[in-house]
């Protein structure tokens, strides 16, 4: 048997770490911060995300997650993205109404209260929402919804009268306007500060879907729920546009198809979730109900001038967004 000489090998070997270093060259590591724990469904579907896009581009971007705020605070992440400090992140859109009223189209109150409603929604909001976050260095990839909002109290509800003075935690400007609207004292606080928020007494409710009570375990300071369904807000992932500008073609629609089933399988696992966490409510001792007729009316008559007033806000697209969704 001849073996190779000397030279061979270590050309060979050469060749080889050649090889290798063009591989770790093409290879990029993508931080992506995120708001919620990293228990919650969203980031559950995004870790699956992540792991669809490493298949998809052979390794070329490997998506590393961030979740509970911990790269970045839930209100500091659209801008870390579209300042290139990360190159992808999810942030709930809503939270960002003030720069845009667009942004809000998923949170204007008994709009769309029902996933097929919201997918409807969505598809009519997603080619301006999509040119809005291009003008800002932003990329869209995915979006999913959370389940239906209701109330939380640690008090029973029986009209908005019996709102009036509680401290509310607002997340965006439709909750804040809903707490000005019914009374309520306002204060921004972000997810991953809402457990401690209710504990010191900062926060003596909010509004949010089953998810978010669960993932902060509320039942340890509040003890009422009112399934309001009042809106499906959702949490967009994004791309900063440089980074993104930056990948081939063929890495790009690796990406979008990624995207594409993240966005099925998370509204899928959003739904399925609903009714669940409402038990895990009631299995906690939280008194789980809808609301009182007479408060179901009022907060219907709420829901109607916060619809007149993001309409005026938003102007011709939001006007052709709403009157696409009433034409399906």
């Amino acid at each position: 048997m001849r073996f190779p000489g000397a030279a061979t090998c270590a050309a060979f070997i050469g060749a080889l770490a050649l090889s290798a270093s063009a591989t770790s060259a093409l290879a990029q590591k993508w931080d992506m911060p995120m708001a919620y724990p990293a228990t919650n469904f969203h980031s559950e579907n995004a870790k699956d995300f992540a792991a669809c896009v490493k298949s998809a581009t052979g390794g070329k971007i490997d998506i590393a997650l961030h979740p509970g705020g911990s790269l970045f605070n839930g209100n500091d992440i659209k801008r870390a993205v579209q300042t290139g400090q990360a190159p992808i992140g999810e942030r709930l859109i809503s939270a960002h109404a003030n720069e845009n009223p667009l942004y809000g189209i998923d949170s204007v109150p008994f709009l769309a209260t029902s996933f097929a409603d919201s997918d409807r929604l969505w598809k009519a909001a997603r080619g301006k929402l999509e040119a809005v976050l291009d003008k800002q260095n932003l990329v869209y990839v995915y979006a999913v919804p959370w389940p239906p909002q209701g109330l939380y109290f640690k008090k029973p509800i029986a009209s908005v009268a019996d709102m009036k003075g509680i401290k509310f935690r607002a997340y965006n400007a439709a909750t804040a306007r809903l707490a000005a609207l019914t009374g309520m004292a306002p204060v921004q606080i972000e997810a991953a500060e809402l457990s401690q928020a209710l504990a010191t007494g900062v926060a003596e409710s909010f509004i949010s879907s089953g998810s978010t009570g669960v993932d902060s375990k509320v039942w340890q300071q509040l003890t009422h729920f009112y399934d309001t369904q009042a809106w499906l807000p959702r949490n967009v992932v994004f791309a900063n546009k440089d980074a993104w500008g930056k990948l081939d073609a063929a890495t790009q629609s690796a990406i979008k198809g990624c995207g594409d089933k993240a966005a099925e399988s998370g509204t899928k696992k959003s739904a399925e979730l609903t009714a669940g966490y409402l038990k895990t409510l009631a299995d906690n001792g939280m008194k789980v109900q809808p609301p009182s007729d007479a408060l179901k009316a009022e907060l219907a008559k709420i829901g109607q001038t916060m619809t007149e007033e993001w309409l005026k806000n938003a102007g011709a697209d939001g006007k052709a967004i709403v009157d696409a969704f009433n034409a399906n």
